[in-house]
């Protein structure tokens, strides 16, 4: 199987397991500009080169080595699942991707047909009643990860330890994981461990958040948008992203951790 979803900075001075909705675009940029003191034009998820990506058949090499022998600090980023998949809806389904056109084609009209939800409209701008979407959109959400129906699960609201364990199982180990809603804390820990061609300084790097503006903007707290029955659903399927990354599963206005993440548990429990 390999390391799906990981990238490495050419210089090989960092390995990344990119979990989707977790400041990926943000790191990418900061692992271009530590190679080549600049960042990528564009979105980092469009790159073609200037870094390894699993994806392109020529990096698969380098990274199994790197990775296989632990040559390189290793790390990836996790965030609150409710804000998470509240994140993937707004942008996966109710925006207008980057590409002019609705995300994976025909998801939002089986959507809108099988589940009864609205998504703002044809350009994702109008008036919806989003807390009602929202939650016909969670059944959606469960029914592919519980059982793979309608459609396979979407990288974008499949279980975060579900990312991160390939990465374990296929032979890696991570030297820190870090959490989105203490980006600066979690990304200066990696940095403070590497050598790099070009020194990166946080404060001056821009938030790279590719997904802003693809859809309409949250008109609520989160709170508002989860009832029991929706917090069933998000314990349903995130109960081991709560447990192993230290969030707090009673309270969905708390998007901060409740605990220090266990490296060993992570590897321990995601290991199988």
């Amino acid at each position: 199987m390999g390391f799906p979803g990981t990238w490495m900075t050419e210089s090989e001075s960092m390995v990344y397991r990119v979990v989707p909705k977790c400041a990926c675009s943000t790191i990418g940029q900061i692992m271009y500009y530590s190679d080549h003191g600049r960042f990528f034009d564009g979105d980092i998820h469009d790159a073609q080169g200037g870094m390894h990506k699993w994806a392109f058949g020529d990096s698969q090499d380098p990274i199994t080595k790197n990775v296989r022998d632990h040559r390189a600090y290793s790390f990836t980023c996790v965030r609150n699942p409710y804000t998470r998949i509240l994140s993937s809806f707004f942008d996966k389904i109710c925006g207008i991707q980057r590409n002019g056109k609705r995300y994976r084609g025909n998801l939002v009209p089986t959507l809108i047909y099988n589940y009864g939800i609205e998504v703002g409209g044809d350009d994702g701008k109008g008036e919806f009643d989003q807390i009602a979407s929202f939650r016909r959109f969670l059944l959606f959400a469960r029914d592919t990860i519980r059982w793979r129906r309608p459609m396979d699960p979407d990288i974008h609201w499949s279980a975060m330890s579900g990312h991160v364990s390939t990465f374990i199982v296929n032979g890696g180990r991570y030297d820190r994981i870090f959490w989105t809603e203490q980006f600066n804390d979690g990304m200066q820990g990696v940095l403070d461990n590497l050598d790099t061609p070009h020194a990166v300084n946080l404060s001056e790097i821009p938030r790279f958040n590719e997904s802003e503006g693809h859809g309409p903007k949250r008109a609520h707290p989160v709170e508002d948008y989860f009832d029991d029955l929706s917090m069933h659903l998000v314990y349903e399927i995130y109960k081991q992203d709560f447990k192993l990354f230290k969030y707090d599963f009673e309270n969905p206005a708390n998007k901060m951790p409740i605990g220090e993440i266990d490296l060993d548990e992570v590897h321990a429990k995601l290991g199988d």
